[in-house]
């Protein structure tokens, strides 16, 4: 499954995005989805993940610290992530990939071809 992440931008400290994770395949409703960032010079590190159904959702608290929520809406095969309460810090590309299971996206373990064009995301001091 291809996805297609999008929404990213240049924002002030504080402020907020809404990056979306859309999918043309139906099958992306059968895969866990996970939001990965890498900014300049780093790695690229897992910042949440949402199970195939919506249910179970885990975040890498040291990175959200409860100013991100991730959703799903398999009906339009497309994942969100409410970012708000951002940091210069959390300036980074912005991708999404799939997996098939939460455990596995943490370890940076997903479907090869999932991975797409990434969205930046620039915050301002």
């Amino acid at each position: 499954v291809q996805l297609q992440a999008s929404g990213g931008g240049w924002v002030q400290a504080g402020g907020s995005l809404r990056l979306s994770c859309a999918a043309s395949d139906r099958t992306f409703g059968n895969y866990d989805i996970g939001w990965f960032r890498q900014a300049p010079g780093k790695e690229r590190e897992f910042v949440v993940g949402i199970d195939s159904s919506g249910g179970i959702i885990y975040y890498e608290e040291d990175i959200v610290e409860g100013r991100f929520t991730i959703s799903r809406d398999n009906a339009k095969n497309t994942v969100y992530l409410q970012m708000n309460s951002l940091k210069p810090e959390d300036t980074a590309v912005y991708y999404c990939a799939a997996g098939y299971s939460l455990i596995n996206l943490r370890r940076g373990q997903v479907l090869s071809d999932s991975w797409g064009q990434g969205t930046q995301v620039t915050v301002s001091s």
